[in-house]
């Protein structure tokens, strides 16, 4: 019995390092996608690709404004004002982020193995899981062949700096847990 107490007790630890690592990973990933956008359109231009005009959302919203809104106007009763989805998408993205973070700390403390390259496996599959497959499935983004190739390679490596700061900062969290 206290062998199951100290795995739960590990695992919760690592939960809680993952959601913190996973909140400063946002924060990070958000802060660097500006730089991120400029070097994946070089990326493309660099192997002899067209870059294609942008091209937003027929409303112009994002997924974690889209996803704010869903969630809110249930609550509320009321759809979100502009102002309202423009601050409630962050707050989303950083929810997420510290969820996938919880995710990430557990998988850490369950299968060290996934902390193997420093967690860039886990960024990648985050990419692929969230943006190429549930994000357009709900109707919060185009279909992925419908966005152009810099944005694939800017959201590719934008999941891959949340995963080596998850990573970063999960294990230096989980240090003094």
């Amino acid at each position: 019995m206290e062998q199951n107490g100290k795995h739960n007790h590990r695992v919760l630890k690592g939960a809680v390092a993952g959601a913190i690592g996973g909140l400063f990973a946002s924060w990070i990933m958000s802060q660097s996608q500006p730089t991120l956008s400029k070097a994946s359109k070089a990326a493309i231009k660099e192997a002899g690709g067209k870059l294609t005009k942008k091209q937003e959302s027929k409303d112009g919203d994002d997924a974690t404004s889209k996803t704010a809104a869903a969630i809110a106007e249930p609550v509320l009763g009321r759809p979100l004002t502009r102002k309202e989805k423009k601050s409630a998408g962050p707050v989303v993205h950083y929810v997420f982020g510290s969820l996938m973070g919880a995710v990430y700390g557990i998988a850490s403390e369950v299968l060290p193995s996934s902390r193997k390259w420093f967690g860039l496996p886990y960024g990648a599959a985050l990419f692929v899981a969230a943006d190429e497959i549930a994000v357009p499935a709900f109707g919060l983004s185009r279909q992925p062949r419908e966005v152009p190739k810099e944005m694939h390679v800017y959201g590719f490596m934008s999941h891959l700096v949340y995963a080596a700061s998850l990573e970063l900062v999960r294990r230096n969290v989980r240090r003094f847990l």
